[in-house]
């Protein structure tokens, strides 16, 4: 089973930026596509981004132009840039594989955008 290391998270102000890491064990990572999901409080967890294994990506539109995907298959990592925060963007960021069933989640960063 792929084990799944979240970090990067943090408290920042509004307009701020973080990059989050994923690094994933195991040999499969370079061949399944990855996902950044996040879960605010009292809501369900939501897929933000996405990319390939060969890197093609798919961002939702509240973060569209904020937010961009990255991985390393040589480092079995995967990254989100976080630009231009806002207080909405406040959850727990999790990532896993898209597609297929996913892998156990990890325990996420906590990403806390505030005054």
């Amino acid at each position: 089973q792929v084990q799944l290391v979240e970090s990067g998270g943090g408290l920042v102000q509004p307009g701020g930026s973080l990059r989050l890491s994923c690094v994933a064990s195991g040999s499969t990572f370079r061949f399944v596509a990855m996902g950044w999901y996040r879960q605010a409080p009292g809501k369900q967890r939501e897929l933000v981004a996405s990319i390939t294994p060969v890197g093609n990506t798919n961002i939702v539109d509240s973060v569209k132009g904020r937010f961009t995907i990255s991985r390393d298959n040589a480092k079995n990592t995967m990254f989100l840039q976080m630009n231009s925060l806002k207080p909405e963007d406040t959850a727990v960021y999790y990532c896993n594989r898209v597609y297929l069933a996913p892998w156990d989640w990890g325990q996420g960063t906590q990403v806390t955008v505030s005054s």
